[in-house]
């Protein structure tokens, strides 16, 4: 295993290392079959020589790297956190070694205009995720910046998908510029919602096929700009009743995902990307508890046999786990972290660094009761650290 101090999230490398699997990489062999007994008829053998050692098995991936961090540097590479600006993300990096920050729409703009990200991952250990939400239309941090791109759904009415692609790889190119390496875009929820819906214009259209073409050009162009793409909201947002930022969501059950919400994640999850949790209670999956935090949800994920796609080894995000009632009226934050990151989940996401201390204790103590299994975390922070680049197993 090598580890690298690079800056920059290097999609490339999460293509090159897709088959770890997300998984410990395999022990050596090691000889333990006895001398086999030959038929000696009256005639005695000679006693079999005793068996040599065996040489020790080959480390793990990634085991020197989690060999260097203690169990709280662990789970801090496992949040993704929203930042005001330069000096709160700087505090956050340099005290608790976090794994990620997250420029919101509250985080003051001086920190991209002023080229100061660069200072930040400066005082990261390791490579730091730096995510923001960049759809284009009403979701968009640096339009102000960097001028407008339009609503998903005005790209697909507008723009051929080649144009979508290039429109895309010029947008990621400005984000790298700028010191931003995750990208949650693009969004796949199939809809037909109005245009000021939850979902409505930020889903390229209700029909799946064409939201895979215009979601996959996107999702390319990005990664070609050396932007890692996120796909959401799985399993899918754009038929589900109500906003997970107000209250609580329930999507159609999860036979009827199956036809038509899932299509994008079917096609697209094996293209290095990424892929974003929804607060969504999926009947027949979750029964009850948000996608986001639920094991089922993030097993029908990572196998892919529920839906009919390819396994899924990439970083898994939670959306907000502190803004949005759907998880707040239910969850403080420690408990919202630790069932996500117990469910199975990479990275997760919440909107201020107030709660990192008290987060990181509460999860040290899960982790040293049993309730938060070590093993799921050190599996968590190889996932992580592969598609930053720190790991090239």
């Amino acid at each position: 295993m090598r580890i690298r101090h690079t800056l920059t999230v290097a999609v490339a490398a999460v293509l090159a290392v897709a088959g770890c699997g997300g998984q410990d990489a395999p022990r050596a062999a090691e000889s333990t079959a006895a001398p086999t007994a030959q038929d000696t008829s009256a005639v005695a053998q000679p006693p079999s020589p005793a068996p040599m050692a065996t040489a020790s098995a080959a480390p793990a991936c990634g085991d020197e790297l989690l060999a260097s961090l203690t169990v709280r540097q662990r789970l801090a590479q496992l949040l993704n956190v929203g930042v005001t600006g330069t000096a709160d993300a700087l505090e956050a990096v340099r005290s608790e070694q976090i794994g990620g920050i997250f420029v919101g729409s509250w985080t003051d703009v001086s920190m991209l205009a002023n080229r100061e990200i660069p200072q930040v991952t400066a005082a990261s250990r390791l490579p730091l995720m730096v995510t923001i939400d960049e759809e284009g239309g009403r979701v968009s941090r640096v339009g102000a910046l960097l001028g407008p791109d339009p609503s998903a759904r005005v790209t697909a009415q507008t723009m051929t998908v080649e144009e979508t692609y290039r429109m895309a790889l010029e947008r990621g190119r400005e984000l790298r510029e700028l010191g931003v390496t995750v990208d949650f875009a693009p969004d796949v929820d199939v809809s037909s919602q109005p245009d000021d819906a939850v979902i409505g214009d930020r889903s390229f259209s209700a029909d799946p096929q064409v939201v895979v073409q215009y979601a996959g050009a996107y999702a390319r162009g990005l990664r070609d700009a050396g932007i890692l793409p996120v796909l959401k909201h799985f399993p899918g947002h754009g038929s589900a009743s109500g906003d997970s930022h107000t209250g609580a969501v329930t999507a159609p059950p999860l036979d009827q995902l199956q036809q038509v919400d899932l299509v994008p994640y079917r096609e697209l999850v094996d293209s290095g990307v990424a892929v974003m949790l929804g607060h969504l209670d999926v009947p027949g999956l979750t029964e009850g508890v948000p996608a986001s935090i639920s094991p089922q949800a993030v097993q029908l994920l990572r196998s892919g046999t529920g839906y009919g796609a390819p396994p899924f080894d990439g970083v898994v995000f939670t959306d907000d786990l502190s803004g949005m009632r759907a998880i707040t009226d239910t969850y403080d934050i420690t408990e919202a972290v630790q069932a996500a990151l117990a469910a199975g989940v990479d990275q997760a996401l919440w909107l201020s660094t107030d709660d990192v201390p008290r987060v990181l204790d509460h999860l040290e103590q899960a982790v040293a009761t049993g309730e938060l299994p070590a093993a799921r975390v050190d599996d968590a922070v190889r996932t992580v650290a592969r598609a930053k680049g720190a790991l090239d197993c």
